[in-house]
């Protein structure tokens, strides 16, 4: 069976870095076939990764909306809109050699996409169940999973950075888990640029008030801003960075968390 893992958080906390340095992780230590989603609007995984896009779920989506007025249409004379989604969902998948990638790309303009949306859901539950570890960095709001086009989570990992509003934040989004009735089997936080890695106590106190569970601290890493500013892919860090060190750190604490789908 496949584990699904959903990072959610604000934005400019450090999530997709994050997500992004999580499946490096698994790919390293042979723990594939992952598949990687960028489930974010303001998609950038791909460049944390360190891999190129040409095509989007939303592209594809479009595409599909489009046909019915467009002249000419996108979608080839004698092919429907169904065989057009499948065809372009086999481009819309970056193959690397650890991981695989799938961009969901920008949010829904005017009109009804239920049908498009439809099609494309029943393309992601057939292909993730390829793969032992599904892992996929989301918008603050969860809008794919709570619409039903990604599939059902195990764990939620919730990143903040290290101030209070920034707890307070992913609280919001922790009891929107609730209020949506995910039925996610576990909600995690992970708080990220700690200085030092170390938290205050003040921002301990409102993890507490906000219920939430912690998982671990990444300390602030002067390195990843570094890597950031030059382009570089942040996966490319040295092993031995201090956020790289703790993120390996959180993770041997996960396995304790998934059972048999152990990290």
């Amino acid at each position: 069976m496949t584990y699904s893992i959903a990072f959610a958080g604000k934005g400019g906390v450090g999530k997709t870095s994050t997500c992004g340095m999580l499946v490096n992780y698994l790919a390293k230590s042979g723990k594939g076939p992952i598949l990687a989603v960028d489930a974010d609007a303001n998609s950038n995984l791909n460049e944390v990764l360190g891999v190129e896009i040409e095509t989007t779920l939303a592209d594809i989506r479009e595409d599909i909306a489009r046909a019915e007025v467009a002249d000419p249409s996108p979608i080839p004379t004698g092919m429907t809109k169904k065989e057009y989604a499948i065809y372009k969902f086999n481009d819309a998948i970056i193959e690397e050699d650890n991981f695989d990638l799938l961009v969901m790309g920008r949010g829904q303009g005017q009109g009804c996409y239920c049908y498009v949306n439809d099609i494309l859901r029943d393309q992601v539950n057939k292909y993730y169940k390829n793969y032992k570890y599904l892992v996929v960095d989301n918008e603050a709001g969860l809008e794919h999973i709570s619409r039903g086009i990604l599939p059902p989570v195990d764990l939620i990992l919730l990143v903040s950075d290290c101030s209070r509003r920034g707890i307070q934040a992913v609280g919001r989004i922790a009891q929107m888990v609730v209020d949506l009735k995910l039925q996610v089997k576990e909600t995690l936080l992970i708080v990220n640029r700690a200085p030092g890695g170390v938290l205050d106590d003040g921002v301990k106190e409102e993890i507490a008030r906000q219920k939430l569970n912690l998982l671990g601290v990444l300390p602030q890493d002067d390195l990843v801003y570094q890597y950031d500013a030059a382009g570089k892919p942040l996966v490319s860090l040295p092993e031995d960075t201090p956020v790289k060190k703790a993120l390996a750190s959180i993770l041997e604490k996960l396995q304790l968390k998934v059972g048999d789908h152990q990290v």
